[in-house]
């Protein structure tokens, strides 16, 4: 096989080239050393930077107190909020409590409508549940008084009253509760309606 003139013209630039990336290579850094550069800050300013790095740092355990101070405060007050997987969990649990405060206040609570969840603030969200019953006056402001002995964030949106039976002196009392939950339970609006 013989080479032609431009393979030998190749080859002897390719030879050239490996010779010039060795000198390269080798001749401005020597043994794998680089060079050192001296700073180009003056020390004074390097001990300023230095002094303010540490105000910093003393600044650290103080924001964490706070934080840790701020936490226990949140979780105390979402201590009262309906925990639930689901929205329509957290109405089962509201409607659960309505239930037991009339079986404890000698009240038949019946009915249980629920009503959309929606978003109360950023962060939480409002379940509702509507109830019927009769009872005599005075039970009801116990229920009523109940309800705000109660460690979940329970409010009453509504109540309407009416005469039932003049004899015994009851009411009919139509009642809708609301209940604090996550924001998580809240749907979120799709289409033109979340504009």
């Amino acid at each position: 096989m013989r080479l032609t003139e431009r393979d030998r013209r190749a080859l002897v630039l390719l030879a050239a080239a490996v010779v010039v990336i060795l000198i390269l290579r080798f001749g401005f850094f020597q043994n794998g050393q680089t060079k050192v550069v001296p700073a180009a800050d003056s020390i004074p300013a390097a001990e300023r930077r230095l002094a303010k790095l540490r105000q910093i740092a003393a600044t650290v355990p103080g924001k964490q107190a706070v934080y840790r101070q701020v936490q226990a405060e949140l979780a105390s007050r979402d201590r009262g909020v309906i925990t639930a997987d689901t929205a329509a969990q957290a109405q089962a649990q509201l409607l659960q409590v309505v239930r037991r405060i009339g079986k404890e206040e000698g009240i038949d609570v019946r009915g249980g409508e629920f009503g959309p969840v929606q978003g109360l603030g950023d962060e939480y969200g409002e379940v509702s549940a509507a109830v019927s019953f009769e009872c005599p006056i005075e039970k009801l402001v116990n229920f009523l008084a109940a309800l705000t002995k109660e460690s979940q964030l329970l409010a009453t949106n509504e109540i309407r009253t009416g005469a039932a039976n003049m004899k015994e002196k009851t009411v009919t009392v139509r009642l809708a509760l609301a209940g604090v939950v996550p924001r998580k339970l809240v749907p979120e609006k799709k289409g033109i309606a979340s504009f």
